[in-house]
């Protein structure tokens, strides 16, 4: 398997109410390669949350105003140090300050989760279809910190047309031998993919990943396959 990864170039500034479907369309038509069929999207939060409204206004002149928002969006608060916040959001997700960000926005303004990033996906891949006859994958991508590791990486936060765990139990190994739990989280690893040719100061918030298994295209969701169930986790 040989795997591309293409900036997205052009797509400039979004604003609430925007067809983000149209205007990725619009900027990979322009891009070096295109967009064809088994491509997938990947699509950083930031510009979905512009898109779909998902921004507060907070005090540009206050670099803690915006930590009410963070215990509004927190369902459940798991650590706190300082002015760091780890919390559970609605969506499940596990994160520094339930989500919210203030890097790549308006000054005075704070942007949130998208309230339902899975079908923030799929409503840019039917607009994509409809547009361009394309049929592709789409995954929304967001900055997390993992426990215990030094740095972020980007993950999905949502999905559609691309599996998000590729389940390996049962089949064998280079050596012949059946793994027996093996299961790889293959929208996370796409999205920290992209993220090396978007950054996170170079203005590009979409990447076109060309060269995926073809079996990894069906009917997916990071909520239900991704996040995982309290009742596994051993650190809850």
């Amino acid at each position: 398997m040989t795997i591309e990864l293409l900036p997205v170039e052009g797509i400039g500034e979004i604003s609430h109410g925007d067809d983000l479907g149209a205007v990725i369309w619009d900027a990979c038509e322009t891009s070096p390669g295109g967009l064809q069929d088994g491509d997938v999207l990947v699509v950083t939060q930031k510009i979905v949350s512009k898109a779909e409204g998902a921004m507060e206004q907070i005090d540009p002149d206050d670099p803690l105003s915006h930590k009410p928002l963070v215990e509004r969006e927190s369902v459940r608060i798991l650590r706190r140090r300082g002015d760091l916040i780890i919390s559970e959001t609605k969506h499940g997700f596990i994160c520094a300050n339930a989500g919210i960000d203030l890097s790549n926005v308006e000054r005075g303004y704070a942007a949130l989760l998208p309230d339902d990033s899975d079908r923030s996906a799929n409503k840019i891949r039917d607009r994509i279809r409809a547009l361009s006859g394309r049929t592709v994958g789409v995954i929304i991508s967001d900055t997390f910190g993992r426990p215990w590791r030094r740095g972020v990486t980007d993950v999905a936060i949502g999905c559609a047309g691309i599996a998000a765990v590729v389940d390996l139990k049962g089949t064998a190994d280079a050596l012949g031998r059946e793994l027996m739990v093996t299961e790889v989280c293959v929208a996370d690893e796409i999205a920290s993919a992209a993220d090396l040719v978007c950054g996170k100061a170079r203005g590009v918030p979409v990447a076109v990943v060309r060269g995926v298994d073809p079996s990894w295209l069906r009917r997916a969701s990071v909520r239900s396959e991704i996040i995982r169930d309290p009742a596994e986790d051993l650190f809850r």
